[in-house]
């Protein structure tokens, strides 16, 4: 049975009589990579910064590596087992990266090896460079190294891949999954989609103040997301009147004629039936993500910038 390392029961945090998060509950388990996401304004932030100790909660109970975080004794002992990389993460511009990991790790009673620290991070070539001179992907590096001087078991991850580039967002993910690889437990919380259905084992939606959904991406994607449709690509009037034959469902987008189908049976039937009308045009399938999963739970996208629109 997984080991808990997070346990969040019953949570509220009201300002005022406003309910920010409204009794959320869910676990962490040991080693496994945790996605929460949420739109803007939903709790996702205020229910991070309770857990990582940085503010009080109103009601209900959260646990943290078998501590309580409401017991004022445990709390050094928490924040000297996690590591935490805020979205605005920052360093001192003129020292080099080896300076700042020291003086990061100066503020620990243990902290982890920083020359070891700077080569699992693909920092060796920098390591003498000064943090202002750095290009945003190496500064992100720096941010996960830093939030890893302490040795920490759990390591939360804001938006570490903001701004960053695909390829070097790609080159970030499998710094992350080393991470797991070597024993940490991520929280991770991300604007991109794509990002937490590739890294996180389950999922956690937060929208209102109340959790959505949890669960992995499968599950969520099976329970929330969209059927999954063949686009016939420029099918035109002629595709869609022949599946008209056979569907209810199909619909046109341009020039592109879409179907939804859940079985494979549903795909032959479609494509016998354009075959007996001597109809063949291109086809593409397309699977739900948690991008549709998350656009069918909170009515937003996010774009680029991480702002719901």
């Amino acid at each position: 049975m997984a080991e808990t390392v997070i346990t969040v029961q019953n949570l509220v945090k009201k300002y005022g009589e406003i309910p920010a998060v409204d009794h959320v509950s869910f676990d962490v388990n040991r080693g496994e990579i945790f996605a929460f996401l949420g739109p803007n304004g939903a709790g996702k932030t205020t229910t991070i910064e309770i857990i990582e100790c940085l503010r009080p909660l109103t009601q209900g109970s959260v646990s943290v590596l078998g501590h309580d975080i409401t017991d004022a004794s445990a709390v050094p002992k928490i924040k000297e087992r996690i590591g935490v990389l805020p979205q605005d993460f920052s360093a001192l511009d003129r020292l080099t990266v080896r300076e700042n990991l020291g003086l990061f790790a100066s503020m620990y009673a243990k902290s982890s090896n920083i020359d070891e620290l700077i080569d699992l991070l693909g920092l060796s070539e920098k390591s003498k460079e000064r943090f202002g001179h750095l290009s945003g992907g190496l500064k992100q590096r720096v941010g996960v190294a830093a939030a890893l001087v302490n040795d920490p078991d759990i390591v939360f991850l804001d938006e570490p891949t903001t701004g960053l580039d695909p390829d070097v967002r790609r080159k970030t993910w499998s710094i992350i999954n080393g991470l797991k690889r070597s024993g940490k437990t991520i929280f991770l919380t991300t604007h991109y989609m794509e990002e937490a259905q590739a890294l996180a084992e389950r999922i956690g939606i937060i929208v209102k103040g109340k959790i959505a959904a949890l669960g992995t991406s499968g599950e969520l994607m099976e329970k929330f997301g969209e059927r999954k449709v063949i686009i016939f690509k420029n099918g035109g009037d002629r595709v869609f009147g022949a599946l008209k034959t056979i569907s209810d469902d199909v619909s046109m987008r341009g020039n592109n004629v879409l179907l939804p189908f859940s079985q494979t049976a549903e795909i032959q039937e479609a494509l016998s039936t354009l075959t007996h009308r001597g109809l063949s045009p291109e086809m593409e399938v397309k699977s739900p993500t948690m991008e549709d999963v998350f656009l069918r739970l909170t009515g937003f996208t996010i774009t680029a910038g991480g702002e719901a629109e």
